[in-house]
């Protein structure tokens, strides 16, 4: 008599093991944030640091940034004019307020706030509250926009604590 629910046991295990298994990636995940695809993006924001995934900012933000190179945070990441105009198209379509993106990380942000740095979004502040000051200034760390110090799967989007 249980030997027809047996092949339905063992199918919502397997379903239940798979979910557990991709259960990170689904969409809503408060912890991934979908990296950066574009070759040219990652050619030219990750030869430097992580190429952050352009949900992590409002669109605002991206443009912002990206007008000003010359002066990107005490460095000169100058690109020519049609490569910065290619990432910019990339970095706003994919931002954290473009459609069908989801914005969990600027929650918090007053509208038509362009905060140039993720480590001062009021979730980062929130998530990252409990990191004793001297972690960040270990030798290892850096700084905190070094993500993948601590979140080793940083460059493939995945931020949980590691």
């Amino acid at each position: 008599m249980n030997i027809p629910f047996r092949p339905l046991a063992l199918t919502l295990l397997a379903v239940a093991a798979a979910a557990a298994l991709l259960g990170r990636a689904q969409a809503g995940d408060d912890e991934y944030f979908p990296p950066v695809t574009d070759k040219l993006t990652l050619q030219e924001c990750g030869s430097c640091h992580l190429a952050f995934p352009p949900s992590l900012l409002p669109a605002a933000s991206w443009k912002r940034m990206m007008g000003d190179l010359q002066h990107h945070f005490g460095d000169d990441a100058s690109v020519d004019a049609a490569t910065a105009a290619a990432i910019t198209r990339y970095l706003v379509a994919h931002a954290g307020d473009a459609p069908g993106q989801g914005n969990r990380m600027l929650r918090g942000l007053k509208p038509g706030e362009a905060p140039l740095r993720i480590t001062e979004l009021p979730k980062w502040v929130r998530e990252h509250r409990e990191v004793p000051k001297a972690d960040w200034t270990r030798k290892d760390v850096g700084s905190k926009a070094n993500c993948a110090a601590c979140h080793v799967d940083a460059a493939k989007g995945y931020f949980e604590d590691d």
